[in-house]
């Protein structure tokens, strides 16, 4: 009886370890750039971040490297905590 027990949490932990692996193996890829957005008429872009970046806001979208060069350019503020200017080597 105890042996049955036994070899049945050990089926449930398996399992659980298996399903935790496949949750983490099809989690969607990180975007390399995030641009945070503003709550106003149309979101106006904020800052722009590094896509793995701490500090970013929950308004946020996914932009392509050229996009994150574009909107640094054009005067939106690099976050200071990840300095997306310094990686994609805007200087100002």
């Amino acid at each position: 009886m105890w042996l049955q027990r036994i070899d049945t949490k050990i089926a449930d932990l398996q399992e659980q370890e298996a399903e935790q692996e496949r949750v983490l193996k099809n989690r969607p890829q990180e975007p390399d750039w995030i641009v945070e957005v503003g709550i106003g008429n149309g979101r106006p872009p904020i800052e722009v971040h590094v896509g793995n970046c701490y500090a970013a806001g929950k308004r946020r979208r996914p932009v392509p490297r050229n996009e994150a060069r574009r909107l640094l350019t054009s005067g939106v503020r690099a976050r200071t905590h990840c300095k997306p200017d310094a990686q994609l080597h805007i200087l100002d």
